[in-house]
């Protein structure tokens, strides 16, 4: 069966560059550069680590590189949608949370632009707030990617994730919030108090696309044993797909870990590891474990 819309989304899906030619996901990357060091520091495009490998990414953090993100341009996102037109099928585009960051606002623009050029009121072009990044973004993505392959229309994945992105699951928890606080993403205070304490600080995302802080645990085991009990809590049979998605930022030692909590509590889980990309790890830094899963509709929390 032939699809009947194209399927873009940019570089914070966490899809791999194979799983997005596999799947025939159009990416748009977002890059990332250290301030005042354009040349010489640490810079790159989020080529879905294909110039570096998550080691070597993470590791250079580690190391003291301080890189901060770019969204994709407006003229970026205004040439993959006259692309999308020429192929004379409607297309649909999933962006980063609106919330961390405003490429969702840049491409809607572009969108606006596009239409003035061209003098039409309307372009069967539909943009997603997903309201997600990383791990939770993933899952909303690879379901698109079944719905389209299965035959649905644009606009219906359109619908269907404007109320989908409510249902995914998502706790994280980090060695430190050093990264988030210098991105601006968690207060200093809040930084500095979990620092002094060697504290784990877990976070969600709120239904506005927002993180924050829910809790903390002494030591990163404890705070795996809150990941698995956060499953069992909010688990859904109802789901669109059984699946539990690990995200990593280097931090493979604690990711099996993780995976042998999961088993053990649900020998059934179907389980699927994914490197945290770059944008998003520019920001909340190495060593740390998300993990996303279809749930209840948390607006209903």
């Amino acid at each position: 069966m032939s699809v009947k819309f194209n399927l873009l989304s940019d570089s914070t899906c966490d899809f791999t560059a194979e799983e997005s030619r596999r799947n025939n996901v159009t990416i748009l990357p977002f890059t990332y550069t250290e301030a005042g060091k354009p040349d010489g520091g640490f810079h790159g495009v989020d080529d879905q680590f294909q110039s570096r490998t998550p080691h070597e990414f993470y590791q250079a953090i580690r190391d003291g590189a301080t890189p901060m993100t770019s969204q994709p341009s407006q003229l970026v996102f205004e040439q993959a949608f006259r692309e999308a037109l020429e192929t004379g099928l409607p297309t649909v585009l999933f962006c980063i949370s609106s919330g961390l960051s405003g490429g969702y606002n840049g491409a809607v623009t572009a969108l606006d632009r596009l239409k003035e050029e061209l003098g039409k009121d309307d372009l069967p072009i539909y943009i997603v707030d997903t309201l997600l990044a990383a791990t939770p973004m993933y899952l909303l993505v690879r379901q698109a990617v079944k719905m389209r392959d299965e035959g649905a229309e644009a606009r219906e994945v359109y619908e269907w994730a404007l109320e989908a992105r409510y249902n995914v699951q998502t706790l994280v928890v980090v060695n430190s919030l050093e990264t988030l606080q210098r991105g601006g993403r968690i207060p200093k205070s809040v930084a500095v108090v979990a620092g002094a304490l060697d504290a784990k600080p877990v976070l969600d995302m709120k239904t506005d696309g927002t993180l924050r802080v829910v809790g903390v645990t002494r030591g990163m085991k404890k705070g795996l044993k809150r990941l698995v009990k956060f499953y069992a809590d909010s688990y859904h049979e109802d789901a669109y797909e059984q699946i539990i998605n690990i995200g990593n930022a280097d931090y493979q030692e604690e990711v099996d870990h993780l995976i042998e909590l999961l088993k053990k509590a649900d020998p059934n889980a179907q389980i699927v590891v994914t490197n945290i990309g770059p944008t998003i790890g520019c920001h909340v830094g190495p060593d740390m474990i998300s993990m996303s899963f279809w749930g209840a509709d948390r607006r209903k929390d």
